[in-house]
């Protein structure tokens, strides 16, 4: 069960306890109110009416026969079983019969005598162990009143005293449902601290753990609840923050080992230039040819320099996430040319075979044509390292759904398989052939410099290579 479902079920039984609980005080209260208004007068008048009914409709019937002898002992002998007294009077006043026969034929005060509630007959009472309380004598059912009966009634049976079993069961019922009411308080504090207390006090210990810099300590809770859900969230936090620690320090490392690389790439082609301009000045170029050779060498080198310069700033936009594109509207047929003729002298000079493209489609797009030579550079110089001579190297171009396809296929030894998922991650730097090694190692940057430049003119860049059979790039360039 939930912590949310055992929660709300334990609430909803709480409130209904509270509930029953405020409505038994509640009926208590009212109960008592009535009890001192006007709720022992209504009992009592039905206990009076069941006593004087009979009498009431004996005199009726025999209302005109009151003279007659056998008619008043008859009616006088069941007032005397109904255990009360009973004095007729007429509506002047005269007593006409009476239990007490030395009444009959007096006259009495009828404004005082007759009392027809019976509060007022117990206010009347002024002492006296019984009262006196009037009924009307009608002439018939459709006749009109013709006299008053009044009865003297004892006390008793007037005041009944009501049973207090209601009472006692409703403080029964209260103090039941608060001792229910004070278990399950208790119980749902311990079921409180057991299920979130301590759990969360677990929790804190983990996240100070993790706050250490400790992330090999696995978060489990052996319940599937919202406190199972958070603690499993916080494992997938503890998880992705050990990767992304294990992360910086792996790009740490490879930023120090990119520093050392570039320092001694960087350091190779400036010794052999400076050593090359040391001996133009000192006069060992004897002939022009020489120097020339002299020439073409510190070029190479001086461009080999500026190539890692250039990786260096590119790698540093990167990071500020501030590539420099600046794209313009260009024909794709000579623009391309243009940057082919001198890769296409590079391949064949390290002894590969050079396919160029047949033919260049010649459209209209948005490109820098800077960064795109850079792209291709990079990706010939990554073809390069994988491939001996004797293979080839194969560079087209096509159209494509409204794109321009370049791609760019080698021969070579391919791309290992476990190193297929990085080969766009800074830093990583695959193995080269082994009759590559004179080539530009590279600092591990130049692909992805390729894919985030190819990205920045909204195209796409792609490979696909198996080990041993070779390696194809492509990128696509929108058309305007």
């Amino acid at each position: 069960m939930s912590l949310n479902t055992w929660s709300a079920r334990w609430l909803k039984t709480s409130f209904f306890l509270l509930l029953i609980l405020v409505g038994c005080g509640l009926v208590l209260f009212l109960n008592q109110l009535e009890s001192r208004n006007s709720t022992e007068s209504t009992l009592s008048i039905q206990q009076v009416r069941l006593r004087v009914n009979p009498i009431l409709l004996d005199l009726e019937q025999n209302i005109h026969l009151l003279q007659e002898p056998v008619v008043r002992e008859h009616l006088l002998s069941i007032v005397k079983e109904n255990e009360v007294e009973l004095s007729y009077v007429g509506l002047d006043g005269m007593v006409i019969l009476s239990s007490t026969p030395s009444s009959e034929g007096t006259q009495i005060n009828l404004r005082s005598a007759l009392h027809y509630d019976l509060n007022h007959a117990l206010v009347a009472m002024n002492g006296s162990q019984s009262l006196n309380i009037a009924f009307p004598v009608m002439d018939g059912p459709g006749g009109g009143q013709i006299g008053n009966a009044i009865f003297t009634i004892p006390q008793s049976l007037v005041i009944v005293q009501k049973s207090s079993t209601f009472t006692l069961f409703v403080l029964g019922t209260l103090v039941i449902i608060s001792i229910l009411l004070g278990f399950l308080l208790i119980f749902m504090k311990r079921k409180i601290r057991k299920r979130m207390l301590s759990p969360i006090h677990q929790l804190k210990q983990h996240a100070e753990t993790i706050l250490k810099g400790q992330y090999n300590d696995q978060i489990q809770y052996n319940r599937m609840d919202e406190m199972g859900e958070l603690y499993a969230m916080l494992d997938l936090m503890r998880t992705e923050i050990m990767h992304l620690s294990e992360q910086r320090i792996r790009q740490e490392k490879a930023q120090k080992e990119l520093i050392t690389n570039i320092s001694h790439e960087l350091k190779t082609p400036i010794t052999t230039v400076k050593a090359y301009i040391e001996a133009i000045l000192e006069g060992l170029c004897s002939d022009e040819d020489t120097l020339k050779e002299y020439m073409e060498i510190m070029r190479t080198h001086t461009d080999k320099t500026a190539r890692l310069v250039e990786d260096l700033l590119v790698h540093a936009l990167q990071e500020l996430g501030q590539i420099s594109v600046e794209p313009r509207e260009v024909y794709s047929r000579s623009v391309f040319e243009a940057m082919l003729n001198p890769i296409g002298h590079s391949v064949r000079m390290n002894g590969l075979i050079y396919e160029e493209p047949e033919h260049i489609p010649n459209v209209l797009i948005r490109m820098d044509p800077i960064r795109i030579e850079q792209v291709l550079s990079n990706l010939v110089s990554n073809a390069l390292k994988h491939t001996v001579p004797g293979d080839f190297i194969r560079i087209n171009a096509e159209l494509d759904l409204g794109k321009l396809r370049i791609s760019i296929a080698d021969s070579g030894q391919g791309i290992r398989a476990l190193d297929v998922p990085f080969v766009f991650e800074r830093y990583f730097r695959g193995n080269a052939s082994p009759s590559a090694r004179n080539i530009h190692e590279g600092t591990g940057l130049g692909l992805s410099i390729c894919k985030s430049i190819i990205e920045a003119h909204g195209g796409h860049i792609s490979f696909s290579s198996k080990e041993g059979q070779g390696t194809l790039f492509q990128f696509t360039l929108p058309i305007c």
